[in-house]
């Protein structure tokens, strides 16, 4: 079998393995055919980058599973126009499907260097439209408030009232919430003119939000 054929038949099992797990949107299947996750797992795990597993990546820190990152995605209800925050950088595979949706994509890490890596792939992949910064992601980007859509890719026990703050009214956030030791759940909260409006999705497990930046990596 040629690599292309190869490659055409692993982009179809990955796919397949997304609807089945219930990842069903469309502009979310079309977004994560479209960004290659290998393209954010380096060295010994590459070989597995499109299996719909955790993988590790530098800092202790780990790229989610696809058909979570699909779940998420599709929970949050992007639509061309919206200016997302990401707190949780990571490798920067989810940032990169968001910006295949959104207008305008800011996302945050405390490690500088994971920030410093996956700048660099979307550099790569010509991703204008993400700007990261590296901060303490739970105070979110003030500056740059109010978001359309904010999704949080660490557990915290609450959504953080300073992300709820600067979510729009009619604006979506989507989180895991729960200790880290225990079982999690993923949430989505909707911001209503007179409160949020919180709605539990399914059972994850997520590495904890953590306050304050890292320690130079």
């Amino acid at each position: 079998m040629t690599d292309h054929g190869t490659s055409a038949e692993r982009k179809m099992q990955f796919l397949f393995a997304l609807r089945s797990r219930g990842v069903t949107d469309a502009r979310t299947l079309a977004a994560m055919e479209k960004v290659d996750r290998g393209a954010f797992v380096r060295g010994i795990f590459s070989d597995r980058a499109y299996e719909d597993m955790p993988l590790p990546i530098a800092c202790g820190q780990t790229i989610s599973q696809p058909s979570v990152v699909g779940l998420m995605t599709q929970a949050l209800l992007i639509e061309p126009r919206h200016r997302v925050l990401e707190v949780g950088t990571g490798s920067g595979y989810q940032a990169a499907i968001l910006a295949q949706m959104a207008r305008r994509v800011y996302t945050i890490d405390r490690h500088q260097r994971l920030v410093r890596e996956a700048q660099a792939v979307f550099d790569r992949m010509e991703l204008g439209n993400v700007t990261t910064f590296v901060a303490d992601g739970s105070h979110g980007l003030p500056d740059q408030a109010p978001f359309d859509r904010i999704i949080v890719t660490a557990a915290a026990e609450d959504a953080p009232g300073p992300l709820l703050a600067q979510l729009k009214i009619d604006g979506i956030m989507v989180l895991p919430v729960g200790q880290s030791d225990t079982v999690q759940s993923l949430i989505r909260v909707r911001r209503l003119e007179t409160g949020y409006d919180y709605e539990e999705l399914r059972p994850v497990r997520f590495v904890p939000l953590v306050e304050g930046l890292a320690k130079e990596d």
